[in-house]
């Protein structure tokens, strides 16, 4: 198969499958699903776009398998993570918030909403492929130093997601921001070790000696994850609901401990 019938066939299949999350998350009430389907869906498409064979490919190489394997492991950790939550949880505030906002035209504007996420799914899935493709020969330290950069940002996100949920458990935390474990040091770990995972096929990807230029596409993946979680559907409308849940405690917070990258809290002035 030509390299561009797979994307477009990719791009396609995206498009149905976010279409039908709209409408999923409309008639149940919970937006959270949306969510999941598109952790499960970046992680399908990341595997066929490493594993479908290309016009003038001889075999699938062992970095296509392990490539597969890191984007298959990670969409099911997140989208199973995300599954639980919103099976137990109401709606998902950040969506309930827009569709509020949108009123009546609620419909058609989730359906092009999702449709920007079916094509950010579309560049991640390609960052799979520039890892994947990569034609060095064997399996290298830049294939092993991107499975421990993937590891680490699992493990990461993984306990994240434990230690805010252990918080949100306790009765005696209503009411509370979460600041322990890695929220003292950053008020979203979970999307640090989410970005930080995409640069796991820029490892694997990129060729500095320049024989193989595709590989800097791989670095549309942390970048495109950067701009969605910082300055797109991750933090901005997290945190609009968090003042309007928490008010005064969550601004100290804001004022105390970084938004992004982990660091030492501050002092207050």
């Amino acid at each position: 198969m030509p390299a561009w019938l797979l994307i477009l066939v990719l791009a396609a299949l995206l498009s149905l499958v976010m279409a039908a999350a709209a409408e999923i998350a409309l008639r149940s009430g919970k937006s959270g699903w949306i969510d999941a389907i598109w952790s499960y869906s970046v992680g399908w498409s990341g595997v066929a776009a490493a594993l479908v064979p290309l016009a003038g490919a001889e075999s699938t190489t062992p970095r296509q398998w392990l490539v597969a394997a890191l984007v298959a492991a990670w969409s099911l950790r997140l989208g199973s993570h995300i599954v639980a939550r919103t099976r137990t949880g109401g709606d998902d505030p950040r969506y309930a918030e827009l569709k509020r906002q949108w009123g009546d035209a609620r419909r058609p504007r989730l359906f092009l909403f999702l449709q920007i996420q079916a094509a950010c799914a579309l560049v991640l899935a390609l960052s799979v492929m520039a890892a994947a493709r990569n034609p060095a020969p064997g399996v290298g330290w830049q294939d092993l130093l991107g499975v421990a950069i993937l590891g680490l940002a699992v493990i990461g996100e993984g306990i994240a997601d434990r230690q805010l949920r252990a918080f949100a458990k306790d009765p005696a935390n209503k009411g509370k921001v979460c600041d322990v474990g890695l929220w003292a040091y950053s008020r979203h770990p979970n999307y640090f070790f989410e970005w930080l995972g995409w640069f796991a096929y820029v490892a694997i990807a990129l060729d500095v000696s320049g024989a193989y230029p595709w590989g800097f596409a791989a670095l549309a993946g942390p970048l495109l994850m950067y701009w969605l979680l910082v300055h797109a559907s991750g933090i901005p409308p997290l945190e609009a609901h968090m003042l309007k849940s928490r008010g005064d405690a969550f601004r100290a917070y804001q004022a105390r401990v970084n938004a992004f990258f982990p660091g030492p809290p501050k002092r207050p002035a």
